[in-house]
């Protein structure tokens, strides 16, 4: 399967139909290679006067001219130039001035600090994921386990030579190795579109049509994310509509003329980040971006997009002080053109490719984010829970002492926690300016900070919502993150390190395996309390559930299969419940809690299926022994409860084994 970028020449035309062809761009701007040579076309409506640049020119200005046509596209091809050549376009603009811009629409740039566009082709390469892009197509991921590792390619892992980066080819073959032991479902990259300076990491982007460079050409990123296709991982992509820098080669000023960009600085320029903000009123500029959202998932086969910053996109007076912003045209401060941009952008990408994901890093209380855009929502199929990520991280800081007094810092979310599809994340934002690494971040002697990293990411695996972690988490390094050098990888020789490693290891699987933890992640009837106000222990247990009926079948087959504990029980047959559940014990202090009561909803045996306090994960190894069986004495709400050990600053997870009448314990 190879992949099929159209070309101008198709329909020999140098304007462009906004309403036949607005979300495709790519197809006609940028430079295209023919047999003939190569085509040319670039937006600059307001240009006298425009030709290409290049090698084979000389670099004079006015050898090799563009045509400009009534939509302000120009156009030209320049025979005889092969691919690899590096080109500009020489902009003239109203006032005479002579501007040298790469190509908005370039498939391959130059390594930073050089600035020019390179001719590709991007037709050549030959596709092998055909089995995953049919998998990906009938998977609904609000119903599927999603685990994703979140990496900076440049960081990750640096080469033993005197190479700054291994090369795509080269990551592809230990990232995929690495993931796949991991258990991780998905692979999101930090912005890979090319970028100027490298301490953005990404979100300053010049590129939105050009993977980065500094670890190949885009045959290796193609190659890239077709390996990891084939190994079953999935690829989300980090990618910035929010703003862009003000670099002179770029998009700012781009035909002499705010183009791109907002004229008015209260709405074109961002304090924060002293970037520009896209006119997404403009319709040539909001199709420019949905065309770029497209492109990644035709041309390089991406599984989904991660919107950065997408609250600053929604507010007018984001990080503005009143009269440093302009209302909307009914007085509010919400960004129409924006909203509109996201909906639309959200409606292309899910109705031309089945199964991709859209996530949305958005920070306030913006409704229906994730809801279909027919409902009144923005169409995104998942947003980052921040307030999750905010209390979970404020909760673990406390000392255990003080817990007590703030279990509304875990208990809170379920006010909201199926108001939107959520993702939980512990990214890199976490873990630079300042606030340390997540290990560092925790509270406590050296110990207690290793099993509160333990506790908090079990908490992660066992709370409703999908599932991300930033690169170096699973070997709780000690240092932030610093993306001028690797992970330190040598803290896996440490067995306390190495037990976080292990532990990931294990709740991915378990995540993956059993439904309770995914299948309902985004619905309530996934999720019920158990104990949440139990201030004088300081332990908080749940329920989850997978949706009724929907894994009977495939789970009354693993019963079949079962070697571990459960075959134990006699020649009794397993009655499959209609759902499974998952029980979830919580202690938040190093003190252990004997003969804890814990009500639950049938009789049975409940399996003890994860325990973050395992000596292999770097634990006390206090536990129960493989489980516990239901006793007929109520507690909680419930005619069943459980008697059991929660072990010091550690979760504990039971599975119910069997639904009938509680059977003879297996002999010792």
């Amino acid at each position: 399967m190879s992949t099929t970028i159209s070309s101008p020449a198709v329909r020999s035309r140098s304007s462009l139909d906004l309403d036949a062809d607005a979300s495709s761009l790519y197809r006609y701007w940028g430079a295209h290679v023919l047999k003939d040579g190569v085509r040319f076309a670039v937006w600059a409506p307001n240009a006298k006067e425009v030709s290409v640049i290049c090698d084979g020119n000389g670099w004079t200005p006015g050898r090799d001219w563009l045509h400009s046509s009534n939509t302000g596209v120009w156009s030209g091809l320049i025979a005889g130039m092969p691919a690899g050549c590096r080109y500009k376009f020489a902009i003239r603009a109203q006032n005479g001035a002579l501007l040298e811009k790469a190509d908005p629409v370039a498939f391959y740039s130059e390594m930073r600090p050089q600035t020019a566009s390179i001719v590709w082709n991007l037709r050549n390469f030959e596709w092998h994921d055909d089995e995953w892009q049919k998998k990906r197509a009938e998977t609904d991921w609000l119903r599927a386990p999603v685990s994703i590792y979140e990496v900076h390619l440049g960081s990750w892992k640096r080469p033993d030579d005197d190479r700054t980066y291994l090369s795509y080819r080269e990551l592809a073959h230990h990232l995929a190795a690495y993931a796949v032991e991991m258990g991780y479902t998905h692979i999101q990259l930090m912005p890979v579109t090319e970028h100027p300076f490298d301490g953005s990491w990404g979100y300053q982007t010049t590129g939105y049509f050009s993977p980065t460079s500094r670890f190949g050409t885009p045959d290796d990123f193609q190659y890239f994310v077709d390996h990891l296709h084939q190994n079953g991982l999935g690829v989300l992509l980090d990618w910035v509509p929010g703003h862009f820098p003000t670099d002179g080669h770029g998009l700012a000023a781009f035909d002499g003329t705010c183009l791109y960009e907002h004229a008015d600085p209260r709405r074109g320029f961002h304090p924060d980040w002293n970037t520009l903000i896209f006119n997404y009123g403009r319709r040539e500029v909001s199709e420019f971006l949905v065309s770029s959202a497209r492109f990644w998932c035709d041309v390089y086969h991406i599984d989904g997009i991660r919107v950065d910053a997408v609250a600053s996109m929604l507010y007018l007076d984001y990080s503005r002080d009143s009269g440093q912003w302009i209302p909307n045209q009914y007085g509010g401060r919400e960004n129409l053109e924006a909203i509109e941009f996201l909906r639309r952008m959200n409606c292309v990408l899910h109705a031309d490719f089945p199964g991709i994901m859209t996530i949305a890093e958005e920070s306030t209380a913006w409704p229906g984010v994730s809801r279909p855009v027919y409902t009144g929502g923005l169409g995104f199929t998942m947003k980052w829970d921040m307030g999750w990520m905010n209390d979970s991280l404020r909760f673990m800081r406390r000392e255990p002492v003080h817990r007590r007094f703030h279990l509304n810092d875990l208990t809170f979310r379920s006010v909201y926690a199926f108001s939107e599809n959520f993702v939980l994340p512990l990214s890199h934002d976490e873990v630079v300016h300042g606030k340390k690494s997540l290990l560092s971040q925790m509270s406590g002697d050296t110990w207690q900070q290793f099993a509160n990293l333990r506790l908090m990411l079990s908490c992660q695996f066992a709370t409703p919502g999908k599932k991300l972690q930033f690169m170096g988490t699973e070997i709780g390094q000690w240092t932030e993150w610093n993306h001028d050098s690797e992970i330190d990888w040598t803290l896996r020789q440490f067995d306390s390190h190495e037990g976080i490693r292990r532990m990931l290891c294990d709740l991915n699987r378990l995540y993956r395996n059993e439904p309770a933890l995914y299948d309902a992640d985004t619905r309530p009837e996934g999720f019920q309390w158990i104990v949440g106000d139990d201030t004088q222990n300081c332990v908080a247990a749940w329920e989850r559930h997978s949706a009724p009926n929907q894994a009977m079948n495939e789970n009354h087959s693993a019963n079949e299969k079962q070697t571990g504990p459960e075959k134990q029980l006699g020649p009794e047959k397993l009655r499959v419940a209609e759902k499974q559940t998952v029980i979830v014990v919580c202690n938040l202090t190093p003190v252990p809690r004997t003969d804890y009561r814990i009500g639950v909803p049938i009789p049975g045996f409940y399996q003890e299926i994860f325990n973050s306090d395992a000596q292999w994960y770097g634990g006390t190894s206090v536990g129960n022994r493989g489980g516990v069986y239901s006793k007929n004495t109520a507690s909680h709400g419930r005619s069943q409860s459980i008697t059991i050990v929660a072990p010091p600053l550690a979760v504990c997870m039971f599975r119910i084994v069997s639904a009938d009448t509680v059977l003879t314990p297996p002999r010792t």
